[in-house]
């Protein structure tokens, strides 16, 4: 048989699993949003105080698992709802690497084995940058503002990146954004509370943060396209 062929073959059997994963996680969150399955953060909060001790061990599996249909900002604020800001900050920060990992490894078994032949020729210069830089590449993914973490995993997963650079990356790069969203669930009953406001202010710092590091690239990119 043509090498070609089987290839070719195999390319779009893996961008239609792919698509019906997608389809099917979309399909998913929508009736939870329509039957309310959602919980509340007073549901939350009873939920954790159910679980007794085992609320700390059991967080971060199930962070991983309902971060598939529920945004890791939110699982975040759960954890300073449930935890504090101190205890809950290292749980989410740790839940947010474990899902990264998670949806990583999700579309990288989807690929099966196609994984650094899949992204579209118009994102390869992403997909360079995210093999090629790596850790660094991670980090800065995790700062640049309304860049969806989920679009990163999955995405990374169709590159040749590995789990120990995105781990390390999303570590050191989520932390700060990670920590802001703990201590604004930790002290949702008090807006005005001081953690609010320093979770608010490094939310802006991250956000100018990120805004310089997307102009970054886009110049490096400009100069590397120019003759």
């Amino acid at each position: 048989m043509d090498p070609t062929a089987d290839h070719a073959a195999g390319r779009r059997a893996a961008l239609a699993r792919l698509g019906l994963y997608a389809i099917s996680l979309g399909t998913l969150f929508g009736a939870l949003l329509l039957l309310g399955a959602i919980p509340s953060a007073d549901e939350a909060r009873e939920f954790g105080e159910s679980l007794g001790p085992f609320a700390a061990l059991a967080y971060i599996p199930l962070f991983a698992v309902v971060n598939f249909v529920v945004a890791w900002a939110v699982l975040a604020g759960a954890a300073g709802l449930l935890f504090g800001t101190v205890a809950g900050w290292p749980l989410a920060l740790a839940g947010v690497t474990l899902a990264a990992l998670t949806q990583m490894n999700v579309a990288r078994r989807l690929a099966k084995g196609h994984h650094g032949n899949l992204l579209p020729q118009r994102t390869r210069g992403i997909e360079d940058f995210l093999q090629h830089s790596g850790t660094i590449a991670v980090m800065e993914s995790r700062i640049v503002p309304f860049l969806p973490y989920g679009v990163v995993n999955f995405a990374a997963g169709l590159t040749r990146l590995t789990y120990r650079e995105m781990a390390v990356g999303t570590l050191v790069g989520a932390a700060p954004k990670v920590f802001a969203y703990v201590a604004l669930g930790g002290s949702i009953s008090n807006l005005h509370a001081t953690e609010v406001k320093v979770a608010v202010g490094l939310l802006v710092v991250l956000g100018v943060v990120g805004l310089v590091v997307v102009k970054r690239q886009m110049n490096a990119a400009a100069a590397s396209a120019s003759p």
